[in-house]
C-alpha cells in the first residue's frame, strides 16, 4: 500500500526526522484504517520522534506529512510522564479526553459522562470509576490512560511505550486490552515499544528504527519476525520459535548477525 492510498489515515513520505538536524532520512510510513502498527527499536533509537512526526506534533525536516482529512487521535503518553499522584478519580482522569469536544467554559454533559463510562468499560475498569488514580496499580493506571484517550472517540489510538516498567503479567494484560480494542473494529492502533516481545503476537505490521545504526525497515509481522530481519535490528543472530501459539525471540549471546 502506498503511503497516500485512500485508506491511509496519516503518513510521512521520504521524510527526514530529528531535532535541528536529521538523524534519519528517507522515512516512508503510513497508518491505514484498521491498522495495528508497532514501532520497535532500542531506547534512544528515534521511535518516539518518528511517532511524533507521524502525528504532526514534530515537523518533518524534509519530505512531507500527508493527512487527507481531519483525524481524531487519542494519545497515551509514557506512564513516567504522567503524575501518578493526581488527586483525581479514575473517572475524572478519563473525562480529560473529552476536553477538546467540550466548548470552552462549559461543563461536561451527560453525553460526555456516558462516553467516559463506555471508555472505562471497554478497558475493563468501569468499576474503578470512583477510585482515586493514585491508589491504582501500574496496570490499572495504564488502562485509565487508555480510557482517557478512548473518551475522545479517536479514529487512531497512539501509544508511547504503553508497557514500559510493567511486570510480564501486567504487560500481557495491557497488550490483550489493545488487541481487543483493535479487534472490535473502527480503530487503528500505532504504538512505540523497545520490547519486541511485547508486540510480536499482537501487531499486524512492524517498523524497526535505530538512528545509531541508520536502520529503518517496515513490513508485515510475518516478514519482520524472522531471523534475518531481527538479526538486522539486534546486530546478532536471532532465533524465532513458536510455543503454544506465541512467538518468542531469542538473540544468541555473542553471535553477530
Amino acid at each position: 500500500m502506498s503511503p497516500s492510498a485512500p485508506s491511509t489515515l496519516v503518513a510521512v513520505e521520504d521524510a527526514a526526522i530529528g531535532y535541528g538536524s536529521p538523524f534519519l532520512r528517507g522515512i516512508s510510513l503510513n497508518v491505514a484504517t484498521g491498522d495495528f502498527l508497532a514501532i520497535v527499536g532500542p531506547n534512544g533509537g528515534g521511535k518516539t520522534t518518528l511517532l511524533r512526526a507521524l502525528l504532526g506534533v514534530q515537523p518533518v525536516l524534509s519530505g512531507r506529512r500527508v493527512q487527507n482529512a481531519p483525524l481524531r487521535i487519542g494519545y497515551v503518553p509514557q506512564r513516567d510522564h504522567v503524575d501518578a499522584f493526581w488527586p483525581l478519580t479514575v473517572a475524572e482522569v478519563a473525562i480529560m479526553g473529552r476536553y477538546r469536544l467540550i466548548a470552552r467554559g462549559r461543563r461536561p454533559k451527560g453525553v460526555d459522562r456516558a462516553a467516559v463510562t463506555t471508555a472505562l468499560d471497554r478497558v475493563g475498569i468501569a468499576d474503578l470509576a470512583p477510585r482515586s488514580f493514585r491508589t491504582l496499580s501500574g496496570g490499572q493506571r495504564q488502562r485509565t490512560l487508555i480510557a482517557r484517550a478512548l473518551a475522545s472517540e479517536p479514529e487512531l489510538l497512539a501509544l508511547d511505550e504503553p508497557t514500559s516498567g510493567m511486570d510480564p503479567p501486567a504487560e500481557l494484560d495491557a497488550m490483550d486490552v489493545l488487541r481487543e480494542l483493535h479487534r472490535a473494529g473502527g480503530l487503528a492502533v500505532v504504538m512505540v515499544s523497545h520490547r519486541l516481545e511485547a508486540v510480536a503476537n499482537y501487531a499486524s505490521r512492524l517498523a524497526f528504527v535505530d538512528k545509531d545504526r541508520q536502520l529503518f525497515h517496515v513490513g508485515s509481522l510475518e516478514s519482520m519476525v524472522t531471523p534475518d530481519a531481527l538479526g538486522e535490528l539486534y546486530g546478532r543472530r536471532v532465533n524465532v520459535r513458536e510455543e503454544n501459539g506465541r512467538r518468542f525471540v531469542y538473540p544468541e549471546p555473542g553471535g553477530t548477525a
